[in-house]
């Protein structure tokens, strides 16, 4: 049974993934033909309001969030590096977290409870109330009108709000470092440029993308795939946080691994 168990675990798992890899294609053509180079079906008033829903509207919690984040890693940091004398180096421990891993990773987390579960509860009741099925009989391609907007949206704002993320992180640092160092700001922000190179904020907003393209296509692939009404609503809208989050992970994991081997 046990075996019989791992095996049905396998395939489902591999039906997922193969769900969201033939989605990801789709969804990929259909945000190409928004272009209007391309001189097709325009959504722009959509994809704009995405945009504000997914940046502008995330923009104050996400600073708010990084800055108290990078002055708890200043004040982490500095508890250890005390012991050696070594205060001085809090710059760049805030520096390099924030632009490499904490900013990008923090972004993604607080993107996936506030849109993420979003998608997929909007495009779930529309699933159940048969509007995606309308969206079909009209002639229009549910990834195309539903999907591409929100991914465009999110490929635009997601680098955007883990640059805010990392500045917000940086000068939640400099707090620290002025309470207990008397650095002031330029100073800091002097040392901070220092000991930060290009490779480490492009890492980190390549992560972004990579997040970014993970959060739509869970929530959307949930709202497409939801059975049992309000019920499966619910439960789709919780796999979807669920599912972006493992994956997420196991996505900075292996950039991480990737940039540490042929980058660093």
């Amino acid at each position: 049974m046990t075996l019989v168990r791992i095996g049905r675990s396998s395939i489902r798992t591999i039906e997922y993934l193969g769900g969201l890899t033939i989605q990801l294609g789709r969804g990929l053509r259909a945000a190409a033909r928004l272009s209007p180079f391309w001189g097709s079906r325009l959504r722009w008033r959509s994809t704009m309001r995405q945009m504000a829903i997914v940046g502008v509207e995330a923009l104050p919690v996400v600073c708010l969030i990084a800055g108290f984040v990078g002055l708890i890693m200043a004040l982490q940091g500095a508890y250890e590096l005390k012991k050696f004398g070594a205060l001085r180096y809090v710059v760049s421990l805030v520096g390099v977290s924030m632009t490499r891993e904490l900013g990008p990773l923090m972004t993604a987390i607080i993107i996936i409870g506030r849109s993420g579960s979003s998608f997929a509860a909007e495009i779930g009741t529309m699933t159940v109330t048969d509007e995606v099925d309308a969206l079909r009989v009209m002639a229009l391609e549910p990834v195309e009108f539903l999907l591409a907007p929100r991914l465009v949206a999110m490929m635009v704002m997601m680098p955007c709000l883990t640059i805010a993320a990392d500045t917000a992180g940086i000068l939640g640092g400099a707090v620290f470092t002025y309470a207990s160092l008397g650095m002031g700001l330029r100073t800091y922000l002097a040392t901070a440029v220092e000991v930060l190179f290009m490779r480490d904020i492009i890492t980190g907003l390549i992560k972004s993308l990579a997040f970014g393209m993970i959060i739509v296509q869970v929530g959307c692939f949930e709202g497409f795939t939801v059975r049992g009404g309000p019920e499966g609503v619910g439960r789709a809208t919780t796999r979807a946080v669920v599912q972006s989050i493992f994956l997420v992970i196991v996505a900075d994991l292996f950039f991480t691994a990737f940039f540490y081997l042929f980058w660093s």
